[in-house]
């Protein structure tokens, strides 16, 4: 894909407003939960339909809508998930009923998905020479990072100012404008010559795999993990992704050529992925827990918490961390970062009742934004690097489906050790704020737990060589014809 070096740059701010849009909308929707329930007089287990059809359908589709801009095109791909996801915000905008709403939030999710796989590939193919490529990855590693708390700050400027329903509109014009820039910037990257036949049994097993797995976690502290419907979707997830790999083993022409997973870095990049990504929900969602319902912040002061660690991302990510990978690779900012970011979530194990911001939000909030301006970087470089372009789409949706399960998966496992905690201690006698930081305090030491792992898995088993942008032809031709 070449372009001159001004559009490139251009073309790499559209890519990361579509980007910021999905990872707006999943923390976004979150602050506006209470509004949307009276207005539309949602039950309280009805509620949670608003979140989970976007997770599912989401989470469901990154593996097929990344291997689709491979086979068809990227640019035409990333378009018609922006398409998707705005009109379907629209809907969401207008929706006066329960189901018209959830319905639109499913179509958002696979827009989402379709737009989130593709984006990553588009940008390492844009970029090639490894200096411009850190810089380029750490403005999407930093969107990526700091969209999600961003997210709280504008859910609730508009939830408070206007009302729930421009949390979509707002997505209205930004999507328009990176359509129409995307199809100006961007050149026609549909494949020349003989098209590849599509795998359509593989990308209806693995997508219904990944539903099924996803609606398992995001409702077994609801259900219960030892119940037979919990149990019963995970095992037929499982038992579907086991047929999956079956299927792909033996067809000529597979949505996934398992070959993909010889390369021992985008292997790697995934497992320290899903650790990394169940650490940072404990830092999402719990902190924003830990000081709404403790501390008794309203939802902007919330968001206003955030914005140190945000800074501090957007100094590393837009430069500094381009920087340490080319002086060090990527092995010791991944792994230092992911260390710092462990220290993080300990320091918040010990935020009291009667926490103080300086003294226990702040000194986290500090070490969390270091820790993960300093990794997201050199996290997605290690995961694409020995990808060859053509398969770089299904490269993508791997390790955001890895992030999106481990993310998933964590929160499900920190809420559900956070409530037992806090129902133990208010057994006890003690105080709902206090049994509420109990059960906090021990989320936050397992988010510890989960980061200091991914540290150590990243100096153990990355290549020092990582930050090679160099894609070795054998690769490329390996994966495809595994």
């Amino acid at each position: 894909m070449t372009l001159d070096n001004r559009k490139r740059w251009l073309a790499l701010i559209v890519l990361c407003l579509g980007e910021l849009m999905i990872v707006l909308d999943t923390t976004i929707v979150g602050v506006a939960l209470p509004s949307i329930r009276e207005d539309l007089r949602f039950t309280e287990s009805s509620l949670v339909w608003v979140v989970n059809a976007y997770m599912l359908t989401y989470g469901g589709f990154l593996l097929l809508g990344g291997r689709l801009g491979d086979l068809y095109g990227q640019r035409r791909l990333f378009v018609g998930g922006t398409i998707f996801f705005t009109l379907a915000s629209l809907v969401c905008g207008f929706a006066g009923s329960q189901w018209l709403l959830i319905g639109a939030r499913a179509v958002q999710g696979l827009g989402g998905a379709v737009v989130s796989a593709i984006a990553l590939s588009l940008i390492m193919n844009l970029f090639t020479e490894p200096a411009e490529r850190a810089k380029a990855m750490g403005i999407y590693g930093f969107v990526c990072a700091a969209g999600g708390s961003i997210g709280v700050l504008v859910g609730g400027l508009l939830t408070s100012g206007l009302n729930w329903h421009w949390i979509f509109l707002v997505n209205l014009p930004i999507g328009a404008g990176v359509c129409a820039y995307c199809l100006a910037l961007l050149p026609d990257d549909r494949p020349r010559g003989a098209r590849q036949r599509l795998d359509v049994a593989g990308a209806v097993i693995i997508t219904l795999s990944l539903m099924l797995a996803i609606y398992g976690i995001v409702n077994g502290n609801e259900a219960g993990w030892a119940s037979a419907r919990t149990l019963g979707l995970i095992g037929g997830g499982v038992a579907l992704f086991a047929l999956f790999i079956l299927v792909e083993a033996r067809t000529k022409a597979p949505l996934m050529p398992l070959g993909l997973f010889r390369f021992r870095n985008l292997s790697s990049a995934s497992v320290i992925g899903a650790l990394w990504s169940a650490a940072m929900f404990a830092w999402f969602f719990i902190s924003a827990l830990y000081m709404q319902l403790v501390l008794g912040y309203s939802p902007m002061q919330v968001g206003l918490a955030f914005l140190p660690a945000n800074v501090i991302m957007a100094a590393f990510s837009l430069g500094i961390s381009a920087k340490m990978v080319m002086r060090f690779g990527n092995r010791l900012p991944l792994a230092l970062g992911l260390a710092l970011a462990a220290v993080g979530l300990a320091l918040f194990a010990f935020s009291p009742v009667e926490g103080n911001f300086l003294l226990h939000v702040l000194p986290a909030m500090t070490l969390l934004g270091v820790g993960c301006g300093m990794a997201l970087n050199p996290i997605l470089l290690v995961a694409m690097s020995e990808v060859a372009p053509a398969d770089s789409g299904l490269a993508s949706g791997v390790v955001n489906t890895a992030f999106m399960m481990g993310g998933a998966l964590g929160l499900a496992v920190l809420a559900s050790l956070s409530a037992a905690r806090t129902e133990t201690l208010l057994a006890s006698g003690n105080a709902m704020p206090a049994a509420l930081t109990g059960g906090y305090q021990l989320a936050f030491v397992f988010g510890a737990i989960f980061a200091g792992a991914a540290a150590l898995l990243s100096a153990a088993l990355l290549r020092t060589e990582a930050n090679s942008p160099v894609l070795a032809p054998e690769a490329g031709t390996e994966s495809r014809s595994a």
